[in-house]
């Protein structure tokens, strides 16, 4: 299998789409603008520095939607991807996704970002397969139906990029040794996924992750 992975935020997006999300709420009279920001402002500094807690992100990132509830929270993604993710979205990078999907590549995102906000996003960008941070629902009896702000099984972070692609394989009955991998990234925080695939590509690399595929010979991509 030739396989095409793609991050999202900062990759094929020229934003965070996490980071936007949590904006965008704000705006909304979620959550106090002044406290959220800053919060948001020293989560997304702990993450460009690679050393972001994910769990304690997930439960202050999803802390306004689990008060909303679902009905709300759905009504505001819409809205999120016509008002901040479609006027944002590429052609460079949708052609990208595209020549390898025409190519026979089975193309997969995979981010750090949850699936509640990434998976209207994956679809706008024609993609199936989506490998994102899982949020448990309390699905108990009598329970709410709905996120309770943990995550579900292993975060899609960091190194836990390639535990979920080794899981993802594994439910095909395919290991790394099966495919010839291809994988497109910004940041540092993805450098062990990096050093697991075949073809790494640093996209629109943060400057130590430029450094890191300068120094390796690795192909280095200015989508945006």
């Amino acid at each position: 299998m030739k396989l095409a992975l793609f991050d999202l935020d900062h990759t094929l997006l020229p934003i965070d789409s996490d980071y936007a999300w949590g904006v965008f709420t704000t705006t909304l009279g979620w959550t106090d603008p002044v406290d959220f920001s800053r919060r948001n402002d020293e989560f997304f500094a702990h993450y460009k520095a690679g050393t972001l807690d994910i769990h304690d992100y997930i439960r202050f990132a999803t802390n306004a939607m689990r008060r909303q509830g679902a009905i709300n929270s759905e009504a505001a993604r819409v809205e999120f991807m016509r008002a901040v993710v479609q006027p944002v979205i590429k052609p460079e990078a949708v052609s990208l996704v595209r020549e390898h999907q025409q190519a026979g590549y089975e193309v997969v995102i995979v981010t750090a970002t949850n699936e509640f906000v990434t998976r209207p996003i994956a679809h706008a960008f024609g993609v199936k397969e989506l490998i994102a941070v899982e949020l448990e629902c309390d699905n108990s009896t009598g329970g709410t139906g709905w996120i309770t702000g943990e995550i579900k099984g292993v975060p899609s972070f960091r190194e836990g990029k390639v535990t979920r692609l080794a899981q993802w394989l594994a439910e095909r009955r395919m290991s790394w040794a099966d495919v010839e991998s291809t994988f497109y990234t910004d940041s540092i925080n993805d450098l062990s996924l990096m050093e697991n695939v075949t073809h790494p590509v640093a996209t629109n690399p943060d400057e130590r992750l430029r450094a890191i595929a300068t120094q390796r010979g690795w192909r280095i991509l200015d989508l945006f």
